[in-house]
């Protein structure tokens, strides 16, 4: 790994930073920690929570449909910031979610993290909570509940009964977080496991009655773009998600994740950086990173710590 690479990276904002420290350059738990207190003070950390309205949400709603300024997309983007939980600046803004926060009439006023009906949502939503310690026993349930004979879930289900790439990512994440909060559940992670080989059947990008790679995306009624690295992700998946979560899920890489791997690899420049690829459309709070194509240190980040979870196995 090039050293310059890693200056890059550390050369950025704090969210970035603590966690180069802790996944790539090794640093000191304590110099971790210190790192990642300023995430919610400063940088895109704090703005993103001066951001939150005096009624508790981030764009007036908990989710707002092909945009990214809601409460829903919020809290994943302060998640995948690594903000400290245990902050006291987080944890007022949590409290003010909690506690004033709901998915509107549409869904009987439900409190904002007991989900409203949609899988890919409510995986996001469990995450959430988990994270921010307000994870959800029922939504946890009726995740369970909702899963598919082929180990997936799927927005659409029914009439469908062929789980998504994209439901099935935001649940399994859910899950995962919601087993870190809580502790092992069998029930929990079984669910997840079978989830989990869904994708590694599949090779994550391939049809499995086909063999093909994957070229239509039936959700979004497009071609897919699932080997393009997008950041944030948001509801939307793809292979580096996908390895990425299994990173986190600690399982052991085998033979279904090498061409994924393989081709994560091939995307590293000349200088040891990743693009941003494919960044979804849809207004934001604030721009993080450049145009698609661009150096990207969410990418990178994220790429190489894959890779040093492929290479260990």
């Amino acid at each position: 790994m090039q050293v310059s690479v890693i200056e890059w990276l550390l050369d950025s904002d704090p969210s970035i930073r603590w966690q180069v420290m802790r996944d790539l350059s090794a640093e000191s738990d304590a110099t971790v920690a210190r790192e990642r207190s300023r995430v919610a003070v400063e940088g895109w950390g704090a703005r993103l929570l001066d951001l939150q309205g005096t009624d508790g949400h981030w764009g007036g709603a908990a989710f707002v449909p092909r945009a990214w300024i809601s409460t829903h997309d919020s809290l994943q983007l302060l998640r995948d910031l690594g903000i400290d939980p245990a902050s006291n600046r987080v944890r007022r803004a949590i409290e003010q979610v909690r506690d004033h926060c709901t998915w509107g009439e549409e869904f009987g006023d439900a409190p904002f993290f007991e989900g409203e009906v949609e899988p890919c949502i409510n995986g996001r939503v469990l995450a959430s909570g988990a994270y921010f310690g307000v994870a959800s026993d029922r939504l946890a349930e009726r995740l369970l509940q909702e899963q598919l004979s082929d180990g997936g879930w799927n927005c659409d289900a029914p009439p469908s009964r062929r789980s998504s790439f994209h439901s099935t990512i935001c649940v399994l994440e859910g899950l995962l977080e919601y087993e870190k909060a809580k502790g092992p559940a069998p029930d929990v992670t079984s669910a997840r496991l079978r989830g989990q080989e869904f994708l590694l059947e599949r090779r994550l990008l391939r049809s499995l009655s086909t063999g093909q790679v994957i070229s239509f995306d039936r959700k979004l009624e497009k071609p897919a773009k699932w080997t393009q690295c997008s950041f944030p992700t948001r509801w939307h998946y793809d292979i580096l998600r996908g390895l990425d979560y299994l990173r986190r899920a600690s399982a052991s890489p085998d033979e279904r994740v090498a061409e994924a791997v393989d081709l994560v690899r091939t995307k590293r420049d000349a200088h040891g950086r990743w693009p941003l690829e494919n960044p979804h459309p849809g207004p934001v709070h604030f721009e993080m990173e450049g145009r698609a194509g661009e150096p990207s240190r969410w990418n990178t980040l994220r790429a190489l710590r894959v890779l040093r979870w492929a290479n260990a196995a």
